[in-house]
């Protein structure tokens, strides 16, 4: 009960502030979102049922469905059948050339990497190929550990020419996003990336790395990145949680 009178009142500030003219489902929405923007509520807490949505809201039970309803569309909520509705863990949407960090803060969360691996190899012949250099090509590996809100969420291996970025090695890529640093230290202007996804299973040493079962499905991601002119500049192999990323594609004719 309590918690209800504290979500009326937070709600009646929320929708005073949205105009009428918005349909009561997404005036539902924005003040459901906005507290979870604010960390008012955080992953797992749980989000008032239909029936008291229905009530804070002055709505019909249809309306306040239909809002949570899209929001779990959006993966901002998920629904537990029989026990209620939860903030969802946040997602990362692949619908536009972001770094980590960069789709991170999309979620207001902080960006983290652990470095498991970052030295020059020159055996990596695929990679080589990916960024059309010849195969026994010196190039610079990094693999790191990507997190957020606490919680493991990609395994990443990044490739660059090692002869076009001397130093880098010694850039501090586990507190500072890599596309920044080719942007402002090696002046590179990022253009597009060209991308194939698939799915796999988590092997042994990725499940532990994760925190998942193994065999656990999950997002492989192989990605070239491209400067501005049209030049190969990263190439990405990463293994993405299936259950933390969705891929958002639109599809025009």
């Amino acid at each position: 009960m309590a918690t209800n009178k504290k979500w009326l009142a937070s709600a009646d500030r929320l929708t005073a502030r949205i105009p009428s003219a918005v349909p009561a489902y997404q005036r539902i929405q924005s003040a459901i979102r906005k507290r979870i923007d604010s960390g008012q509520l955080h992953p797992g807490d749980p989000v008032p049922s239909e029936r008291d949505l229905a009530k804070i809201h002055h709505v019909s039970l249809m309306t306040a469905r239909h809002a949570l309803a899209s929001l779990e569309r959006e993966g901002l909520v998920e629904r537990r059948r029989g026990i209620g509705t939860f903030v969802a863990p946040p997602k990362i949407h692949f619908n536009k050339l972001m770094s980590y960090t960069e789709q991170m803060a999309a979620r207001s969360l902080t960006a983290g990497a652990k470095v498991l691996f970052a030295k020059i190899v020159d055996s990596e012949n695929e990679a080589a190929a990916r960024l059309s250099l010849p195969p026994t090509s010196s190039l610079l590996k990094f693999e790191r550990l990507r997190h957020a809100a606490g919680e493991p969420f990609a395994l990443e291996t990044c490739y660059l020419n090692a002869a076009e970025f001397p130093g880098l090695l010694d850039a501090p890529i586990g507190r500072v996003s890599l596309f920044a640093i080719l942007e402002r230290d090696f002046h590179v202007e990022l253009g597009y990336a060209d991308e194939e996804v698939d799915a796999t299973a988590a092997d042994p040493r990725i499940a532990e790395l994760l925190a998942i079962p193994r065999r656990e499905p999950l997002l492989r991601i192989r990605q070239v990145i491209y400067s501005a002119k049209g030049k190969a500049i990263l190439y990405v192999l990463g293994f993405y949680r299936s259950d933390r990323h969705n891929l958002v594609i639109r599809r025009f004719r």
